[in-house]
């Protein structure tokens, strides 16, 4: 787990400084989080905060030229001011590896609202070893449910640890090998009780967002959610089925509406839908009606699955995003890209 103090916020602290001016092995992960929570990062050989990063704030995560965390210069200025991930901050890039490898929960950092330039969405940063080494990284953005709703602040970002990718993250569960980018956003709560998901634009300006601030390999960008961010996930794929998007796994959402809109056009887009077959909460039918009508159609979808899992019901999203199920959906999202 990362090295935090009780507010998230990462502070280089003195043994780190000491490491630095020893030349000390201090291990990748400390140095990472002396900037990954949007503290002020440091440039070992470098200079003072913003220069030459296209992610704001990312540059958090501090990386080295050597395998001691004391020997190596970094090679684009230093890491984001403020807290989160601030304005100032360019990406520091390894020209031996970018982000360490190590523990996931190394590299997943908070960016509450107004710490980056942009977007005024909160939201979770999760980088995969060796991110910032001048590769395209698939992208996995993650929309929560109405539980996990805040006003985005770095207290209210917590509750979106609570389930689905940043959860494993969090717990260190998130294999290395599985080499998405997951951002995770923090959907702002507005006048509607028990039914406030996220909007389609709110959804299309954070893709448009991350496409413009990461390094990603835009034929490879996936959306997954669940419950209320499944139901505004599909919600967004009625309205611009595969112009952005490779492929979707929703679960426990409702695209019957979207499919209402779009149609058989809707199928352009590789979608899997998940869902609990006692779901009181959010009926079966939000994922039956769409995938089986897309299935029904004179030109066959890309590719649309439908899984049930009998008896359960609302909370089918733990073993889906755990893979307890055996519907490995991380797998099947990155058999996908656009042409």
């Amino acid at each position: 787990m990362r090295c935090l103090g009780l507010d998230r916020l990462s502070v280089l602290g003195t043994a780190a400084l000491l490491a630095l001016a020893c030349g000390d092995d201090a291990g990748a992960g400390t140095m990472a989080e002396a900037g990954a929570g949007g503290g002020a990062g440091i440039s070992v050989g470098g200079s003072a905060a913003g220069s030459g990063g296209t992610v704001p704030g990312s540059g958090g995560i501090l990386t080295t030229g050597g395998s001691s965390a004391g020997g190596g210069m970094t090679s684009g200025g230093s890491a984001g001011s403020g807290g989160g991930g601030g304005s100032g901050g360019g990406k520091v890039i390894d020209p031996n590896g970018g982000a360490p490898a190590g523990p996931s929960s190394m590299r997943h950092t908070p960016k509450p609202k107004g710490s980056v330039p942009d977007t005024v969405q909160a939201y979770w940063e999760y980088v995969p070893p060796h991110y910032g080494n001048g590769a395209l990284y698939p992208l996995l953005v993650f929309w929560h449910g109405v539980g996990e709703n805040g006003d985005g602040s770095l207290a209210a970002l917590e509750n979106v640890l609570k389930n689905g990718p940043p959860k494993l993250i969090e717990a260190d569960a998130w294999p290395e090998a599985r080499t998405f980018v997951v951002l995770s956003p923090q959907h702002a709560p507005t006048q509607q009780p028990g039914r406030d998901c996220p909007t389609s634009p709110e959804i299309d300006e954070f893709l448009q967002f991350a496409l413009d601030n990461y390094e990603l390999d835009a034929k490879r960008v996936y959306l997954t959610g669940l419950s209320c961010g499944a139901i505004g996930s599909w919600n967004y794929l009625g309205d611009h089925t595969n112009e952005t998007v490779a492929a979707a796994a929703l679960v426990c959402g409702d695209g019957q509406a979207a499919f209402a809109k779009a149609g058989c056009s809707l199928g352009a887009l590789p979608i899997w839908a998940l869902h609990g077959g006692a779901d009181e909460t959010v009926l079966p039918a939000g994922s039956e009606v769409p995938i089986n009508g897309l299935n029904a159609c004179a030109t066959l979808p890309v590719d649309a699955k439908l899984s049930i899992y009998p008896g359960v019901g609302h909370d089918s999203w733990k073993q889906t995003y755990d893979l307890s199920a055996n519907n490995d959906i991380y797998t099947w999202l990155m058999s996908h890209s656009k042409p």
